[in-house]
């Protein structure tokens, strides 16, 4: 009985991929793409010694062989993969009974030279720092990665037919879509080779700052309306005691009923100079209880009434 062979469907247009004028840049990286296929070596199919400038990447996912990496041979056989770099001199050879197929990914990668481009009148694409730094580390470490095959631990060859079909269908997002694939293909070729896994340095928060941000969010947007420290609190998910010590600190020391006030009064102002509202209408539009409750607290907050504020502004 034969299996399934998932990448069958890659040998109906095996230059799919290839068709596409593909450059991608990653942190200060420029990839372009050269060979992006599936092919078949015939049953003692040789490809003598032979190397490139560029780096490509090697993916067996169905049938055995050799290859040759300077002057070792290695036996190759289903879910293995090797990666030739730049100017490696390399030999492959099918088994003299059953065919291999392989995987092909070859491409060229360059640092972007920023100052050349300003001479072009050209920019390179906005990345994120993170993006940036872990661009670099793995294009560090594709240089260093032993001349010997490992298996495809982190599953990168089903990235292969996922560009594939995207290219095929032209579905909205192909390019970053294709994009990602290569990437990721990139990403997990270095993995695999990994003796142990390392913990990530991740961009972290200051949680203070992060939650200080989300209540007052949540304050400006219902400010008008009834707002207790409870209710804030059992948004951000922590007590509500330890919501009124982030305030503390985060806010020069100001309580919550204060912080809540200053935002009323904040949006109480823009009325008085937006709209010729009555003090009324503002006060309850804005979360107080009468117009003249609101004039209690904004004369006691800026030593003047709300009608004195509103004339003096249009006059000004």
């Amino acid at each position: 009985m034969s299996t399934h062979f998932p990448y069958e469907s890659m040998k109906e247009r095996q230059d799919a991929l290839e068709r596409l004028d593909l450059k991608i840049y990653w942190g200060r990286y420029e990839i372009r793409v050269l060979r992006f296929h599936l092919t078949t070596f015939p049953p003692g199919k040789i490809v003598s010694f032979h190397k490139h400038a560029e780096f490509e990447f090697h993916f067996i996912p169905r049938g055995k062989g050799t290859v040759i990496m300077e002057e070792t041979p290695y036996s190759l056989r289903e879910g293995m993969f090797y990666l030739t770099g730049p100017n490696v001199l390399h030999y492959q050879e099918a088994d003299p009974v059953e065919p291999m197929d392989e995987l092909c990914l070859h491409v060229d990668i360059t640092q972007v030279d920023e100052q050349e481009l300003h001479k072009e009148n050209r920019s390179l694409p906005a990345a994120d720092p993170w993006e940036i730094a872990e661009a670099e580390d793995c294009m560090e470490k594709l240089k260093e990665l032993p001349l010997k095959p490992t298996m495809d631990i982190h599953r990168a060859m089903p990235y292969f037919l996922e560009a594939y079909q995207a290219s095929l269908e032209k579905y909205p997002g192909l390019y970053t879509t294709i994009k990602h694939c290569i990437i990721q293909i990139l990403i997990r070729t270095v993995r695999a080779y990994a003796s142990k896994p390392t913990e990530a340095e991740l961009p972290s928060r200051d949680m203070k700052a992060y939650r200080y941000q989300l209540a007052m969010e949540y304050i400006y947007a219902n400010s008008a309306g009834e707002v207790v420290l409870d209710d804030v609190a059992e948004k951000l998910h922590i007590s509500s005691r330890q919501l009124q010590r982030i305030f503390k600190d985060q806010a020069d020391g100001r309580s919550f009923s204060e912080i809540l006030e200053d935002v009323r009064l904040e949006s109480v102002c823009r009325r008085l100079l937006d709209t010729d509202w009555s003090i009324d209408k503002i006060a309850l539009h804005e979360g107080f209880s009468s117009g003249s409750y609101l004039h209690t607290v904004f004369r006691k907050r800026y030593g003047f009434t709300p009608s004195t504020y509103r004339t003096m502004k249009v006059k000004s």
